[in-house]
This record gives structure tokens, C-alpha cells and sequence, in this order.
């Protein structure tokens, strides 16, 4: 069953954190409800709706951001007192306003995850867990890497309250009062923990970075799957996520709020499987979504907050009246008025900006002015895409771009990214310089875009650093730089297990280091390590290469670090780079090897299936415009094989997908002449001028060639 909503705009606050607004309990059923919500200026603010317009009920004065908000109250009772966390302390107000609480977390860090439940607070910092009872201290855990959300399950068949924390190395770790009680792996690293029923139970829907959804059942000792929807279409990451009924069939729809502004309503089929049944974009990232009854008695709605404080609902209220040809619309007196105060707010306005601009500019020709520049908040994020092996950077800012510069001192491919309608332009890089760039491009963006998403690929064993100038349409011109380490190994990604039936080449160091020195070695070769020491004495991540498939287990404690890997390259990558980190510190290391020559030919035939798909991609493409040709010149291609046929069919898809991957076929052969280098290079050969005939055999590929071309040297 489809559902049909119509967007209405409320109000516009500050810019908004993730999970900061909350609708206040209905006092009967279907009757419109208040709206709380806090922003990054730490103001929070509830309104109403009344006559049609939004009304605040109150606002608390400025102060340090909030960077979450939630719902409290005794057991059993209507949860409408609100909870807001600055900085590292929590403060609670009565749905008037009235503040009642103000509590220190004692926390080195700032509290970026809440959770209220009766007379228990549980708050998270980056990596520590705390819960309070009364605002006593009660349970601590420090986690292994960083904790993105919290929430608690309880149900008459769970024993007590227990807390999960969903974590950015793509686990959920449920809790038992100070200890791990277990912890269950998920599809991505999960940014946001919702109850599917909101009045408790054992059910949580999580959404991660990577923009999959999905339910799972907690218990004391185990938990247990039971759907998940895929980002088929790379929609964007999961900010925000709750259960409401709006469809009206008696079974809560996921209400989903994604960081490239889509809003989307799952609900349930026959079988019990999730399927969108709306979908709506905003041209901001959502950073929370409630389901409830806001705009007018009885119709429900979506309503979501952006990034830049709008607040906007996705209502059943019909918002269109339909007639005749030359029938006439009859506005109801409540609509002429609204249009009425909008046209004097806009007149107002329009006063206000030119007064501003007449006093600019009085100031700015006096012998005493001084230039403020403008403050404006960038939100921004840099992952790593397993899908392509690409990164996604995304640059969002709470005012229009005007443009944006990026800056690569390592050498960078920029992709193709269909959202992406700004103007891109190349400049000339002398990299050969001491300090040189090997990327400057200029995005020059459309009026009133204000998130920009782009796509690059590296180059595993160069690494470096990638800036971002973004430029804002504000007076005076102002800039904000963002930097975005490029890691040697940045093409891995953290997984949970490797196989460990692969042929393996090992590297050992011993050295006298701490293990916080090795740990911070590993944090600037890898993505994903947390960057906080772990617990412990000795520490063991894995790691999967995203574009190849090949594997790499680190283990490292005190004086000692031994990696594995699969591939050669990734071995000869970690040893230079370590032993460059080493030196700098004045640190002996005794590094050893043991290269198990199988492994080449396993790495081969895993690069094998893309190279040769690449090869007649490459084939295909050149081989358009020929038969285009020839199909002109005799009027049809009937004439021609059906395989040659097949690619002037396909020849649209064909050019698009090969201008989405640049330089794709270099960087395979790349990868295959770095394997052949570093092959020979711990054997205490220099190969180097055999490269010529290496890439002769790649330009007339045939994997038995190849493979005994390796062998034979």
C-alpha cells in the first residue's frame, strides 16, 4: 500500500546535531503535539501549532552546543520531561521550560550519545560507557573503538535493563552492568540505534554509515538478525530512524532520515519484509525524524529537522484542492490570513537586508572599520566506499557555496558522481617540486548549493594529505580548509575475521617501543584503527582490501608487531613505512621476513577476473565510434555480427561506465608491476628493467602468460 504525504516547512532553528528533537506525548489520541528541539548555538526551543502557525512555547537563552536530546520520565508515566547534553553535562527541563536538573558527567570528553530511561541515564562519551542512577555513579566500560549510539532494551522477559552501544568497528556491544556481555557483528559501521517499539521490548533497528537498515533481537546472552535492507542504490548514510504507524495498518513503519537528504517510510508485507512504501528528498541531510501528529488533529506525519535547523513535515493532510476548468480556488479565511503575515514577514525582511547593506557599506568607508569575518559551520565526512574503493567526501554547510578547491599532494583520481551538478575545473600541477601538488581542481557550484558530494581514488603506498577550501556566498569573503589524511593502506577496510586458509607472507618487527608508539604507527598506515590505545597488553584488528579482495592481521603489543597478508605489496608497504615512522623516533627495529612465493600467483589470479573485465571494457569502448560509422555508411547494422551489434546497443552504457572509472586499466597494470617490483625486491633483485616486458605481456593478456612470466625471472 502506497502512502501519499505533502510536505509543509514549520520553522527554521539553528544548525542541528544528530538526534536532537523529540515530540513531546499527545494529551488524547490523534491531537497535535509539541515539538522540542535543541541546536548547535545550545538553545532549546518547543513549539506548537496554533490557528495553523507554528508558536513557541519557550526558548532557553544561548549557550554550549547540544549534541543530543531526549525524552524522560518516571515509569508508567507519560515520558515528557526533556533531557539535553552540552558539553559533558546533562540538564533536564519540564515541558514548560522550567529547568530541574543540571548534572556534571565528569567526563574528560564531550557526551555525544544519551539514553533515559526512568531514574537511569546512560551517556557515552567517544569511547567510555557510563550509566547513573539517581545521578550516582553506577557502571564504566571503556570500548574498543568508538561508540556512535546508545539505547536499552527491557521486556518482561529480559532479567534487567541492557544497554547496546553501536560502534564504529561495525559491532554492537550489548552490556552487562560494567562487563562485555557479548557483542554481535552488523553489514556496516552503525551510527544510529532506535527501539522498534518505542515503549521498550527487545527489538532495535540500527542504520549505519553505509546506509544499510536493519532488526535485530536482543537477549541477555545472544542476539539474533532478523531483516536488513541494502543501500542498493547509495542513497547516503543513516543519520536518524524511528517506528511509527503511518501507513495505519496497526504495525509500526521504520521512518528513515539519510545524510544526502532522503526521507523514507518502510513498511511491512505480508511475509513480514520491509518495503518502501515513500520516499522524498530534502536538499539537506536529515538529522532527525519522528513520527507523530504535529500540523492539525487527526493527520499524521513525518516531521524531520535538517542539518541547517529547517523543520519540515511530510503530512497525510491533503494540501491541494482540485477543479474544474474555469472553476475558481475559495481560500479559507486561515490561509488568506497565513498568506497575508507571510507577504508582511517578507517586506520586513527585504527592509532589514537593505538596511544592513546601506550600514556595511558606511562602516566598511570609515577610516575605523574593521572587517569581521563571518563564522559558519561545515559539516563534513570522508569514508572509505567498499563498493568501488573509492572515498566519499561530503561538505555540507549551513550557507550557500560559492566554490570549493581541492588540493591533493599525493596522486588522486577524481570520480564521476551523478548528484554533483557544480562546474569542475583543472589546473596545472608541477609535482616534480619539493612539496608539489598532483591535484588542484575547482568546483564552482550553482546558486544555493549548499552539500556537495565527491568521489576519489588513491593509490595504495602514496600517501599524503588531500584539502578542502570551501568558500561560502558571504560578505566579506571568507574561507574554511578541512584536511583529509590519505594512509598508505588506505584501501583497507576493518573486517572481523580473515582466512586464514590463504597463502601468507608474514612480517615481524622487534624493537624497543611502547605500545602506544606501535599503535600510532598502525593508526597512520590504516583507516579504521581507532585512535585512542586500546586495552589490554597485546592487540589483533583485521583488514580487507577493497578493491582487490587480499587480506592483511595485524597483532602488536610492547617491543613487538607481526602482520600477515596475502599480498606481497601490502607487506612491502607496511615495512617501509614502519621503518620510516621508527626512524624518526631514533627507534632500532629488527624487522624479518618470511614471503611465501604462492601467495603471487593467489594475488594474480584475485586481480584476474577485473583485469580482464577492464580489458574488454577498454576493447568495447574503442571499437563505438568505428561501428558507428560504418552503420551510418550503410544505413542500419543488420549487417554486422551480433556481438558487434550488441556493443552499439549497449555503447551508451558502455562510455558512461568507462567515464566513471578513470584510469581503472592503469591502476590494475600498476598494481600487477608493483607486485612483480616488490616480488624480487625482498629476494634482493631489482627487476626494474624488466617492467618493459611485463607491461608487453599485460597489453596481450593471458593469465598463464603472465603466471609464468612471474615464475620464470
Amino acid at each position: 500500500m502506497e502512502i501519499h504525504l505533502n510536505r509543509v516547512d514549520y520553522i527554521q532553528v539553528g544548525v542541528t546535531s544528530q538526534k536532537t528533537m523529540r515530540l513531546l506525548p499527545s494529551s488524547g489520541k490523534k491531537a497535535t503535539q509539541k515539538v522540542a528541539i535543541a541546536d548547535n548555538d545550545g538553545v532549546l526551543s518547543c513549539f506548537g501549532m496554533k490557528k495553523g502557525e507554528a508558536v513557541y512555547l519557550f526558548k532557553t537563552l544561548p549557550g554550549r552546543k547540544i549534541s543530543r536530546l531526549d525524552l524522560g520520565g518516571a515509569v508508567g508515566t507519560p515520558q515528557e520531561k526533556i533531557f539535553v547534553c552540552c558539553g559533558s553535562m546533562v540538564r533536564g527541563f519540564t515541558k514548560k521550560g522550567k529547568p530541574f536538573l543540571a548534572f556534571e558527567a565528569n567526563l574528560t570528553e564531550s557526551i555525544n550519545a544519551m539514553h533515559v530511561s526512568g531514574a537511569d541515564l546512560f551517556v557515552c562519551a567517544s569511547y567510555i560507557y557510563n550509566h547513573y542512577c539517581d545521578c550516582k555513579d553506577q557502571d564504566y566500560f571503556l570500548s574498543g573503538d568508538k561508540i556512535n549510539d546508545i539505547t536499552c532494551v527491557s521486556s518482561e522477559n529480559l532479567t534487567r535493563v541492557v544497554p547496546v552501544l553501536a560502534c564504529q568497528d561495525r559491532v554492537l556491544r550489548v552490556l552487562q552492568g560494567s562487563e562485555l556481555a557479548y557483542d554481535m557483528e552488523v553489514p556496516g559501521p552503525p551510527s544510529v540505534l532506535e527501539l522498534y517499539n518505542r515503549n521498550g521490548g527487545e527489538e532495535i533497528v540500527y542504520g549505519t554509515t553505509d546506509g544499510k537498515v536493519g532488526l535485530v533481537q536482543i537477549g541477555e546472552q545472544s542476539a539474533t538478525a532478523k531483516w536488513e535492507i541494502d543501500n542498493v542504490k547509495k542513497k547516503g548514510g543513516i543519520l536518524c530512524i524511528d517506528t511509527y504507524d503511518i501507513i495505519g495498518d496497526g504495525v509500526n513503519d521504520v521512518l528513515v532520515g539519510r545524510d544526502n537528504g532522503t526521507v523514507e517510510v518502510y513498511g511491512f508485507d505480508s511475509s513480514g519484509e520491509p518495503t518502501l512504501r515513500f520516499e522524498h528528498v530534502l536538499s539537506e541531510s536529515v538529522t532527525s525524524i519522528q513520527g507523530g501528529c504535529v500540523g492539525k488533529d487527526t493527520y499524521d506525519e513525518v516531521l524531520t529537522v535538517t542539518y541547517t535547523g529547517w523543520v519540515t513535515g511530510l503530512t497525510t493532510e491533503p494540501q491541494k484542492a482540485e477543479v474544474g476548468p474555469g472553476n475558481e480556488i475559495k481560500m479559507s479565511k486561515e490561509t488568506q490570513s497565513k498568506l497575508e503575515t507571510l507577504r508582511a514577514e517578507l517586506e520586513q525582511l527585504q527592509v532589514r537586508v537593505l538596511q544592513g547593506r546601506e550600514q556595511y557599506q558606511q562602516t566598511s568607508q570609515s577610516s575605523s572599520a574593521l572587517s569581521g569575518v563571518p563564522i559558519f559551520s561545515i559539516n563534513d565526512k570522508f569514508t572509505l566506499c567498499q563498493d568501488d574503493a573509492s572515498y566519499s567526501l561530503t561538505l555540507e554547510v549551513q550557507t550557500a557555496i560559492d566554490n570549493l578547491l581541492l588540493q591533493s599532494d599525493v596522486p588522486i583520481d577524481l570520480l564521476d558522481v551523478d548528484k554533483n551538478s557544480a562546474v569542475v575545473s583543472f589546473s596545472e600541477c608541477d609535482s616534480e617540486q619539493p612539496n608539489g601538488n598532483f591535484l588542484l581542481a575547482t568546483y564552482r557550484c550553482q546558486a544555493n548549493t549548499t552539500r556537495l558530494e565527491l568521489k576519489v581514488r588513491s593509490i595504495e603506498g602514496q600517501y599524503g594529505t588531500l584539502q578542502a577550501y570551501v568558500t561560502p556566498r558571504l560578505q566579506p569573503k571568507t574561507c574554511q580548509v578541512r584536511r583529509y589524511q590519505i594512509k598508505p593502506l588506505s584501501l583497507h577496510q576493518r573486517t572481523h575475521s580473515i582466512d586464514q586458509d590463504r597463502p601468507m607472507n608474514r612480517l615481524s618487527l622487534v624493537g624497543q617501543f611502547s605500545f602506544a608508539e606501535i599503535h600510532s604507527w598502525v593508526v597512520f598506515c590504516l583507516p579504521e584503527v581507532p585512535e585512542k590505545t586500546p586495552a589490554g597488553e597485546t592487540i589483533t584488528f583485521c583488514f580487507c582490501n577493497t578493491f582487490l579482495g587480499t587480506q592483511l592481521e595485524a597483532t602488536y603489543c610492547k617491543g613487538e608487531g607481526h602482520f600477515k597478508s596475502d599480498n606481497i605489496s601490502t607487506i612491502s608497504i607496511l615495512s617501509d613505512v614502519l621503518s620510516k615512522e621508527a626512524t624518526k623516533k631514533k627507534i632500532n627495529l629488527n624487522i624479518s621476513y618470511d614471503i611465501n612465493d604462492d601467495s603471487v600467483n593467489h594475488t594474480l589470479k584475485m586481480i584476474h577476473p577485473k583485469l580482464e573485465y577492464q580489458l574488454l571494457l577498454a576493447r568495447k569502448v574503442q571499437l563505438i565510434d568505428a561501428l558507428k560509422e560504418l552503420q551510418v555508411h550503410e544505413g542500419n547494422a543488420d549487417f554486422l555480427i551480433p556481438e558487434y551489434r550488441s556493443i552499439l546497443d549497449e555503447s551508451a552504457n558502455l562510455l558512461e561506465e568507462y567515464k566513471k572509472q578513470p584510469a581503472h586499466l592503469e591502476r590494475l597494470y600498476g598494481m600487477i608491476t608493483d607486485l612483480f617490483i616488490d616480488k624480487f625486491k625482498f629476494k634482493g633483485q631489482n627487476v626494474k628493467t624488466k617492467v618493459s616486458s611485463l607491461l608487453e605481456i599485460l597489453d596481450n593478456y593471458d593469465l598463464n602468460s603472465l603466471l609464468n612470466f612471474f615464475s620464470d625471472v
